[in-house]
């Protein structure tokens, strides 16, 4: 039927978008064959904020906690601070035998890990908590001992913000967890280190990041409020001209979904988000695609727009023939 031919010819179409698009970050993987990177320069000891936004994580923040205290950079510069949101469970009184400063949250209209966060940011201001910089984690995240001390080195090289080095606790409890840490090890390994080698700009990934005082300054707080907001804040900064640095040896673990019903919901809130951050910043991000040094807009385009956009169309293609 002609209809049907039509549809083909626009499959094959997205086929070829798709591949056009994400063609150059198959370079990516041999970038770091060529390149090495850069010896770090003098290190300073900063002064650090842990900041914790959590939701009935009992079972799990005490281990992230005991991580945080075995590091082995000096106890003095290092302080942990909890917000629990909305919490029915002993995750405050957990949190705080713990030695961690806790604020607890009730709001039932603004929900969300980035709300949590504003709010836990504004607690600690309203008390004058001051810090150097601003490390985020969940919950059910693990570092390596040496985790602040290898993040440091790279703040010290000037980087505003700094994402780490993303591993799984969970590799082979089913193929799904094993897929989603897969996932993961690419956006590492297979992005951030080789945009890092080129000195372009990497993107946060939700967990395991550092931000400046000056970038908590800039934003008057934590306004990144989407289902994806750790997205959105990597496309507001590098709008801003800023260059995310990435750290491979600062590594922490993180645990990854089980259950194929567990994985499709966390990828549908992701592909909404990444929708949200496309309508409300991808207009910008294409003009910033033009500009001198836009390369890093355009990779933030490329990393938000074609998979969510063409993958859509592709499946609503293959439904009507």
């Amino acid at each position: 039927m002609e209809w049907v031919r039509h549809i083909q010819e626009l499959q094959n179409i997205i086929t070829v978008l798709f591949f056009v698009c994400c063609f150059y970050q198959l370079l990516y993987i041999i970038v770091p064959l060529f390149k090495r990177p850069k010896a770090h320069g003098p290190e300073k000891h900063h002064r650090y904020a842990v900041l914790i936004a959590a939701r009935n994580e009992e079972n799990v923040i005490g281990c992230l906690l005991d991580s945080i205290r075995e590091q082995d950079y000096p106890d003095d510069l290092v302080e942990v601070f909890v917000v629990a949101d909305n919490c029915t469970d002993a995750t405050a009184r957990v949190a705080r035998e713990r030695g961690a400063v806790v604020y607890e949250r009730y709001n039932e209209t603004m929900v969300g890990k980035g709300y949590a966060l504003d709010y836990l940011l504004r607690q600690m201001e309203e008390d004058g908590a001051v810090y150097d910089g601003y490390l985020v984690f969940d919950a059910d995240n693990l570092l390596k001992k040496d985790y602040i001390t290898q993040i440091n080195r790279t703040f010290s090289d000037g980087y505003e913000i700094v994402t780490s080095y993303r591993n799984s606790k969970n590799y082979g409890d089913s193929w799904i967890s094993s897929g989603c840490s897969l996932w993961f090890l690419r956006e590492t390994a297979g992005l951030n280190e080789p945009r890092h080698l080129l000195g372009t700009s990497c993107a946060v990934s939700g967990t395991g990041f550092l931000f400046s005082r000056k970038v908590l300054e800039e934003n008057g707080g934590w306004p990144f409020h989407l289902l994806t907001e750790d997205v959105e804040f990597s496309a507001v900064e590098i709008l801003k001209g800023r260059r995310i640095g990435f750290c491979g040896e600062a590594e922490y673990f993180d645990e990854q979904p089980v259950e194929l019903r567990q994985s499709a919901r966390q990828r549908l809130r992701w592909s909404k988000g990444y929708i949200q951050v496309m309508l409300r910043h991808g207009g910008a991000l294409l003009r910033g695609s033009f500009r001198k040094g836009g390369f890093a807009c355009f990779d933030m385009l490329m990393s938000i727009m074609p998979a969510i956009v063409l993958g859509c169309v592709g499946v609503l293609t293959s439904a009507a023939s």
